[in-house]
């Protein structure tokens, strides 16, 4: 078996990691990507023209016309959660597997945005950058965590860990899913806009899809409190960001902190990130060595699978999966 690992050797230093490559090579022959670019279609089709499976990073994309070109592949491994720029439907009309990596960050993100609050609300990063400019740093009223209300919005994995985090703090939690259940104690299931108007801390953990695109908007900048931070882990999709930045402007919020944004890698814009009430940093919520192992040795297992013939676990579209390996049928 032939496998195309996708990922530049920045990528593959910061996001696959030499356990993972390793466990790789000692399932297959592995071709790696030298060029310092993620690898358009021309390029995908010549670097796996021969191979079996693409394991490919968040940056590289499955597109539609690639599949038709390359009739040795078997399975489109996504090193990573969202799988919006690959071609799902033509991968399943050409027999291909397409699988995604677990979310194996939910620690990481959920740390960073606790470290986002509080930065939020005593100025950590305001009076470190002007103490490296050598300015004298203005001395504000912060606020403490403990007895303040979250509010986060969407509870999948991260969610649920950061509310039993922030429970200890001493903070109530609010949730606004509309596909989720919540029976944990101390944590109140409400509507979005009842959560809009009453957290003091409004954390974006939303799934991104056509549904959630431009969710947090005007209108709802206009529901928070004046004195109400507003937080995205998520994607930027979410964000309608001309009126993030009225908002912010406009001080009709306090401050917004991101990790992510509609920029190149889904990082923060730098007009945004810019302005003097925003704290951001450029996507490393799941850059952890234990987020990034997680993700890149489940790849490796989703490999062996695939070259049993077995379904992985990850996988997106089994029942369509046609160009499964020959020792499989017997």
């Amino acid at each position: 078996m032939k496998v195309l690992l996708t990922h530049t050797p920045e990528f593959r230093r910061q996001y696959y990691g030499e356990r993972a490559l390793k466990g790789l090579q000692a399932l297959a022959e592995v071709g790696l990507n030298e060029a310092d670019a993620a690898l358009d279609a021309n390029g995908i089709v010549a670097a796996a023209r021969d191979a079996d499976i693409i394991v490919a990073d968040r940056l590289t994309e499955g597109r539609g016309e690639i599949f038709p070109k390359l009739p040795n592949l078997r399975a489109f491994v996504r090193c990573a959660v969202d799988i919006r720029n690959i071609d799902v439907e033509a991968a399943t009309r050409a027999g291909v597997l397409v699988t995604r990596a677990g979310p194996g960050f939910v620690q990481a993100v959920a740390e960073l945005a606790l470290g986002f609050m509080v930065d939020l609300s005593r100025g950590i990063s305001r009076a470190t950058a002007d103490y490296h400019a050598a300015r004298q740093p203005e001395v504000r009223m912060g606020r403490q965590l403990a007895g303040s209300r979250i509010g986060i919005i969407g509870y999948g994995s991260i969610g649920r860990y950061l509310a039993q985090l922030v429970k200890v703090l001493g903070m109530e939690v609010l949730v606004a899913d509309p596909y989720a259940s919540v029976s944990e104690a101390g944590v109140k299931h409400v509507e979005l806009d009842h959560l809009l108007a009453h957290a003091d801390y409004v954390v974006c953990l939303a799934v991104a899809n056509e549904a959630t695109e431009n969710l947090m908007g005007q209108a709802a900048f206009e529901r928070m409190q004046r004195h109400a931070f507003f937080i995205n882990l998520s994607r930027g999709n979410l964000v309608d960001e001309a009126a993030l930045a009225a908002a912010l402007r406009e001080n009709r919020i306090a401050g917004a902190a991101m990790d992510v944004g509609r920029a190149r890698d889904q990082m923060p814009m730098p007009e945004l990130a810019g302005l003097p009430n925003v704290i951001a940093t450029p996507h490393i919520g799941g850059l952890t060595p234990q987020a990034i192992e997680h993700q890149a040795l489940e790849t490796v297992r989703q490999v062996e699978a695939i070259i049993k013939g077995e379904v992985p676990f990850g996988a997106v579209n089994p029942e369509h999966w046609t160009r499964r390996p020959v020792k499989a049928m017997s």
